[in-house]
């Protein structure tokens, strides 16, 4: 296959029907609760950690307040747990009048008026995951409802309790109900995750066409074990799932853990980088009002960011897999531009790593490369000349790529860098 036809392949796979409601058209960002708080409801014995709304308001604080909100971290997305264990008199879900004793209606308005939006979490069953009212098929309407009159901008629905043939019915049923409210609310369906996450169980033309993101696989735990479990999981099937993401329809890995307790320094890069790759949302779950200004500078790096976000759309993908434990990762990017990371699967120690972008496939030409950890720019760089980057165990080397055009006065900046101005013929394909 040619340089030019497989990347026209993958920018028309990025450009399937996806779901009308105009939302997400760059993957979502913010904070979610579930990972770093999940089901902690004891505000008696642990006010500030507990599932309640002085939690949620803590976390927008942050958000609004430290820089996150400027970068793109707008959601701040409550999940499990923060229901009534009773509907109300007129069969409603209702707020626990303890732990949120203002109401979601004015939660939201608390992150609307910082310049945030507000996530809630439903299940698709007799119960959420944690015992809480769940939404059954004939409550999909008055819930939907429901969390459009309190202002809610995306729904999580989760899926426990119920089975294949509910499922089947119920999450088009909510993605219908949550649009006749006529509130943009962002939909969130794990449905792929309860039936194996592939084909023929899952329809990814179908789903893309019903939800903006979806949960394809299990949760994420603060591990390292269980990020890279996560990303042979995706990338083993990445056939099948890259082509299925695009602006307004994600692939949703889960959230990062970058913060907690279970990643290194260089694992919490590797995961941001590689959720960057896979045009992953961005759903921080950990505690901001204590993060380290390490995990900080990780979770606030703009080029990644920037990567991350890339309007085209397009989900990246594993090129190579080498038998020294180093795999190569790529994805296209606006005006032909790209992103290389290089990753090491080592537990020993720093690995050299030797190759050409020739043998990544890129066409003839010379390059301009940007390490977007390191901050170091790269000009010049021929698509035949060997180079060499350094990979510390669990860790990544990630490159920003563009071609190399003639000077034309000034330059550009790239993240504070002095870049020359982004090439726009550069075709890349896959290995």
């Amino acid at each position: 296959m040619t340089s030019s036809l497989a990347f026209c392949v993958l920018v028309l796979s990025a450009t399937t029907l996806a779901l009308d409601n105009g939302l997400m058209r760059m993957p979502p960002m913010g904070w979610l609760a579930w990972e770093r708080f999940r089901c902690d409801i004891d505000c008696k014995n642990d006010s500030k950690n507990c599932i309640s709304e002085n939690l949620f308001k803590d976390m927008a604080d942050r958000l609004s307040e430290d820089g996150w909100r400027e970068l793109g971290y707008i959601y701040v997305n409550i999940d499990d747990c923060w229901s009534s264990m009773q509907r109300d008199s007129q069969g409603r879900l209702q707020a626990d009048p303890d732990r949120f004793p203002g109401g979601i209606q004015n939660l939201a308005r608390y992150m609307h008026d910082r310049g945030l939006k507000l996530g809630i979490y439903g299940d698709l069953g007799t119960h959420t995951c944690g015992g809480y009212p769940g939404t059954t098929l004939d409550k999909i309407e008055t819930d939907a409802k429901t969390f459009a009159e309190w202002g809610v901008d995306m729904l999580k629905l989760d899926g426990c309790y119920s089975n294949a043939t509910e499922q089947e019915k119920g999450y088009p049923l909510m993605s219908q109900a949550l649009n006749a409210t006529g509130r943009p609310i962002g939909y969130s369906c794990s449905w792929p995750a309860y039936q194996g996450g592939l084909p023929p169980s899952i329809n990814y033309t179908v789903l893309g066409q019903i939800c903006n993101l979806w949960r394809n696989y299990g949760d994420i735990q603060d591990s390292w074990d269980s990020v890279l479990n996560i990303v042979d999981w995706f990338m083993t099937n990445q056939d099948v799932l890259q082509p299925a993401a695009g602006p307004g329809r994600w692939n949703d890995p889960d959230m990062l853990i970058i913060g907690n307790f279970g990643l290194s320094v260089d694992q919490s890069r590797s995961q941001m980088a590689l959720w960057a790759i896979m045009a992953a949302p961005l759903f921080m779950s950990t505690d901001l009002r204590t993060l380290s200004s390490e995990a900080r500078a990780i979770l606030q790096n703009k080029a990644v960011i920037s990567i991350n976000q890339d309007p085209l759309g397009i989900q990246g993908r594993r090129l190579l897999k080498e038998k020294s434990g180093i795999e190569v990762f790529w994805r296209p990017l606006l005006q032909s531009a790209s992103a290389l990371v290089f990753f090491s699967r080592r537990t020993d120690m720093p690995y050299r790593y030797t190759t050409t972008l020739a043998s990544l496939n890129y066409t003839a030409g010379t390059y301009k490369v940007y390490d977007v950890f390191s901050g170091q720019v790269m000009k010049n760089l021929s698509d035949t000349t060997a180079f060499t980057v350094s990979i510390n165990p669990s860790g990544v080397v990630m490159w920003y790529i563009i071609t190399s055009l003639p000077e034309r006065g000034g330059g550009e900046f790239f993240f504070g860098k002095k870049l020359e101005h982004p090439g726009r013929t550069c075709k890349l394909h896959t290995a």
